[in-house]
């Protein structure tokens, strides 16, 4: 069993895309453990149809005890990123961990993304994982246990991952890139950089884009990657970097056996999701659902 260096209590959070879904269920699970977190995200007002803004998640962590500063940041303009971490900063004294998982999805062919789309899905998966990371480097350079985190998927080649989505699998593999490059640019600053992504398809919101593909009953919660995520975010950071982390693995590692928690209906079988090596040549899972 990996031996965590300890809770995460006073530790700083900062979390894009933390007012739904994944982010949120890795934001309170940080709450959780005493951390204090900064959610990054657009949302400030509802959304008619999604659930979650940065103030709804801000009223959950600290309905657990911890602390939240929530900042509504398009991560596309970076000056409101560098002002938000400013702020952190500010308020806080510095940042500790970092976690990269705002993204967009369009699982779209090329004749139906339009470059303007191809635009956004770049800015947003690579660009703003750069910038944002970008602009917490030299903070988290001060932190005794430094931590970024991606959540993306392990980077390949094949040429059936790219096929019916390309321009949203360049995006993700790039946020991916970015994690092998850092992990090794930032190893003699002591700050550990992975990715994590999920084994089965994650019911959050984008399962509404698969068209029914793929139900509900056949998936697990957020909760999983959260509760990996977390592993993740206490291990030394000098002896944690360049992994590319399935949740699943993360969790086996740390002695867990049972995972009938997180499914939905333990009595459906799970869908896998996309980008995972060793899953069968042919049609892919439909991807991007564990946004």
């Amino acid at each position: 069993m990996i031996q965590p260096s300890g809770n995460l209590k006073d530790r700083i959070l900062v979390m894009t895309g933390g007012s739904r879904g994944i982010g949120r269920a890795i934001a309170l699970r940080a709450a959780a453990e005493g951390a204090r977190i900064a959610i990054l995200a657009k949302t400030r007002e509802p959304h008619p149809v999604l659930p979650g803004t940065i103030d709804s998640v801000a009223r959950e962590i600290r309905a657990l005890g911890a602390e939240a500063l929530p900042l509504a940041v398009d991560i596309r303009a970076v000056d409101a990123v560098e002002s938000a971490i400013a702020q952190v900063v500010s308020e806080w004294g510095g940042v500790d961990l970092l976690v990269n998982n705002a993204s967009a999805i369009s699982l779209t062919g090329t004749e139906d993304t339009p470059a303007k789309r191809f635009d956004l899905l770049w800015s947003v998966n690579v660009r703003g994982t750069y910038v944002t990371t970008r602009a917490a480097l030299p903070h988290l350079v001060r932190s005794k246990n430094p931590h970024i985190l991606t959540l993306s998927p392990p980077p390949s080649l094949e040429p059936v991952w790219y096929e019916k989505h390309l321009a949203y699998t360049l995006s993700k593999m790039g946020m991916s890139l970015c994690v092998l490059g850092w992990s090794r640019e930032f190893a003699p600053l002591g700050i550990a950089v992975n990715a994590l992504w999920p084994k089965t398809v994650i019911a959050t919101q984008a399962l509404t884009m698969l068209g029914g593909l793929v139900k509900p009953g056949n998936c697990r919660t957020p909760d999983i990657v959260a509760d990996a995520a977390i592993e993740i975010l206490k291990r030394p950071a000098r002896e944690t970097t360049g992994r590319f982390f399935i949740d699943e693995e993360v969790l086996t590692e740390a002695g867990m056996r049972d995972f009938s928690r997180y499914a939905l209906d333990p009595s459906q079988p799970l869908y896998p999701d996309l980008f995972l090596k060793g899953m069968p040549k042919g049609d892919p899972a439909p991807g991007g659902a564990s946004q």
